[in-house]
């Protein structure tokens, strides 16, 4: 079976993809940025932008019948490098004792110039 989530957002059929899609019990969830609606969250501060994300995809993940417990795998994508370690600070704090794999890649920008980080997780839940 599958389950999909929408955020709502209008890009999502002009562009078609999903907030984060469910098949048995593996979750996928999309590249997430700061964005609140129309409005980017912790405008140059790549730590801020990086809690409001993960705090997005545990509310995705719980909807899904899961938790960050459930992620193995993030990839973060970073608009500057030089920010690993406030970025790094910001993902420990959530997955501290989980652990999940993880990469973190430096990329040339986002769809908005405000934005300094965009992250994807998988999950998978353990029955």
């Amino acid at each position: 079976m599958r389950q999909k989530i929408s955020s709502g957002s209008k890009w999502e059929d002009i562009v078609g993809y999903s907030r984060a899609v469910k098949v048995g019990n593996i979750i996928e969830v999309a590249g997430t940025t700061a964005m609140d609606g129309d409005t980017v969250v912790g405008r140059n501060d790549v730590y801020a932008q990086t809690v409001f994300i993960l705090q997005k995809i545990e509310l995705v993940l719980i909807q899904l019948g899961s938790s960050l417990n459930d992620v193995v795998r993030t990839r973060m994508f970073v608009t500057n490098i030089a920010d690993w370690e406030l970025v790094g600070n910001a993902h420990g704090e959530f997955f501290k004792t989980i652990k999940p794999v993880s990469s973190m890649i430096e990329i040339s920008s986002l769809i908005n110039d405000d934005l300094l980080i965009e992250i994807e997780v998988t999950a998978i839940i353990e029955n």
